[in-house]
C-alpha cells in the first residue's frame, strides 16, 4: 500500500509539475513576443530612426556582454543540458533568473536563435530543485529533471514524441525506459503542452510554426528524391565549417566577453539590414518565404538560408546564445523552395526532403528528425522523411568539421550537485 501510494503521489507530482513546465514556457515566449513587437513594430513606427537595426542589435551585445560578465556565460546550450543531466541526474538551480534573463535578451535583440536551449535549463534546474525538496523521492530525482527536459521540448516544438526521444536517441542506441517511467514522462509532456494549449485558447493567442500544406505529389517528382537529400546533406557540410570558423572567433576572443557579445550584434545587425529574414529565430518567417519565393528567387532564398546558418553560429559563439533548431528548420524551407523554382519540383516536397537532411544530418538522430518535423509536414510524407533522414545520419560528416563534444570537467560535476556536498557535512556535523 505505502509503494502504490508513493507511486500515485509521484504521478501527480509529476503532472503538476508538468503543468508549471507548460506556464513558464508560454510565460516566456509571450513576453520574448511583446518585447520583440515593442522593439521591432511600435518604436520603429513612432521614430524615424537612421541604423536602427544596426543601433539596437549592438546595444543589445552590449548589454549581454556586461550581464554574462556579471553572472556568468548562461544559457548553456542545448547539447551541453542534455550531457550534465545524462552524467549526474541533475541541474543546477542556482542561477536561474540569470540564465531567464541571459536566454530572453538576445531572443528581443533579434538574434538568429531559437528559445529551446534557455528554457530547457532553466526548467531543468527547477526540476532539480523541485525534486531536492520532495524528501521522500530523492532517488527520483534525476527522473523528475528528465522528464521536465522533455516536457519542455515536447511544448516548445508542439511535439509530445519529439519532446520523448530526443533527449534518449544516440548515435549508439535508443534505450528506452521502463513502461512505468514511459507513463511519467508522457503525464508530464502532455499536461505541459496542455497548459501551453489551453492559455493559447483562452487568450485568443496563436504561437508556433505554422504547417505545411500542398497538393497531391506527382509521382516523377521521385526521381529528385536523391538529388534533393544531398543539398540537405550539403547545407548540413556548410552549417558546420561555418560553425568551426566561429568557434575559432570564440577561442580568440574567450575572455573578452563583452567585446565578443558587441561584436556579435554588430554583425547581426549588418545582417539584419540588408538581409532581414536572417534575423530571429525564423519560426513566424517560414509563411513569409513559403507566399514570397517565386517574388525572392531561387538564388537569394539560397544567400538568405547560407547567410541564416553563419549568422546563427556567429550568435551562439559570440556569447547571443540559445538553440539552433528554429533557425535550421528555416534555413531547410528557404533551401528547399530555391530547389523547387530551379528544378520544376513540388514545392512540398522539396521542402519536406531538403529540411529534413538538413536537420537529420546536424541532429544524427533520424526518429527525433522525423518527429520534430511532423509539425510542419503531412503525416503522408513520413517514409521519404524517414529515408531522408536515415541517409543524413549514415552519410558521414568530414571530421574536421566536427565541433569538439560537449564534456564536464569534475568541477562542472562537483558543481551541479552543491545541494548533496551540503546534506552530507550537516550529516557528518550530526553524527559527531
Amino acid at each position: 500500500m505505502s509503494r502504490t501510494k508513493n507511486n500515485v503521489l509521484f504521478m501527480l507530482y509529476t503532472v503538476i509539475l508538468g503543468s508549471i513546465v507548460g506556464l513558464i514556457i508560454w510565460g516566456f515566449l509571450r513576453i520574448m513576443n511583446y518585447g520583440i513587437e515593442f522593439l521591432w513594430e511600435y518604436l520603429p513606427s513612432q521614430i524615424n530612426f537612421p541604423l536602427y537595426t544596426v543601433c539596437v542589435c549592438t546595444a543589445g551585445g552590449l548589454i549581454i556582454g556586461l550581464w554574462k560578465r556579471k553572472f556568468g556565460d548562461y544559457p548553456e546550450e542545448l547539447t551541453g543540458v542534455i550531457v550534465k543531466i545524462k552524467k549526474t541526474g541533475r541541474y543546477q538551480y542556482n542561477n536561474v533568473f540569470s540564465t531567464i534573463v541571459s536566454a530572453l535578451i538576445p531572443l528581443l535583440a533579434g538574434a538568429s536563435i531559437g528559445p529551446e536551449a534557455g528554457l530547457t535549463g532553466v526548467i531543468a534546474g527547477l526540476c532539480t530543485w523541485v525534486g531536492d525538496k520532495l524528501k521522500g523521492f530523492r532517488r527520483e530525482v534525476q527522473e523528475l529533471t528528465a522528464i521536465g527536459m522533455s516536457a519542455t521540448l515536447g511544448t516548445i516544438f508542439r511535439s509530445p514524441m519529439f519532446g520523448f526521444m530526443e533527449p534518449l536517441e544516440s548515435d549508439e542506441e535508443t534505450t528506452l525506459p521502463k513502461t512505468s517511467k514511459i507513463v511519467l514522462y508522457f503525464a508530464a509532456i502532455l499536461s505541459s503542452l496542455g497548459v501551453f494549449i489551453l492559455m493559447n485558447n483562452l487568450l485568443g493567442i496563436h504561437m508556433g510554426m505554422e504547417g505545411i500544406e500542398g497538393n497531391k505529389i506527382p509521382l516523377e517528382n521521385y526521381i529528385y528524391a536523391v538529388p534533393l537529400v544531398l543539398v540537405g546533406i550539403a547545407a548540413g557540410y556548410l552549417y558546420y565549417a561555418f560553425k568551426k570558423l566561429t568557434g575559432v572567433l570564440e577561442h580568440h576572443l574567450k575572455k573578452c566577453v563583452v567585446l565578443r557579445a558587441v561584436c556579435g550584434g554588430l554583425i547581426l545587425g549588418i545582417s539584419g539590414t540588408f538581409l532581414p529574414l536572417t534575423m530571429f529565430s525564423g519560426e513566424h518567417q517560414i509563411t513569409e518565404v513559403m507566399a514570397d519565393m517565386e517574388k525572392i528567387g531561387a538564388v537569394m532564398l539560397l544567400i538568405i538560408a547560407a547567410a541564416k546558418l553563419l549568422l546563427t553560429n556567429i550568435c551562439i559563439d559570440t556569447g547571443l546564445k540559445g538553440g539552433h533548431f528554429f533557425p535550421v528548420i528555416f534555413c531547410g524551407i528557404s533551401i528547399g523552395c530555391a530547389m523547387s523554382l530551379l528544378f520544376g519540383v513540388n514545392v512540398l516536397f522539396s521542402t519536406a526532403i531538403v529540411t529534413t537532411a538538413l536537420v537529420g544530418h546536424t541532429l544524427k538522430k533520424p526518429m527525433a528528425t522525423v518527429l520534430l518535423l511532423m509539425i510542419l509536414f503531412p503525416m503522408r510524407l513520413i517514409p521519404i522523411m524517414l529515408f531522408a533522414a536515415a541517409a543524413a545520419k549514415f552519410i558521414p560528416t568530414p571530421a574536421i568539421m566536427l565541433p569538439k563534444e560537449a564534456k564536464m570537467t569534475d568541477s562542472e560535476v562537483k558543481e551541479s550537485k552543491p545541494e548533496k556536498r551540503a546534506n552530507k557535512k550537516s550529516s557528518k556535523r550530526k553524527n559527531k
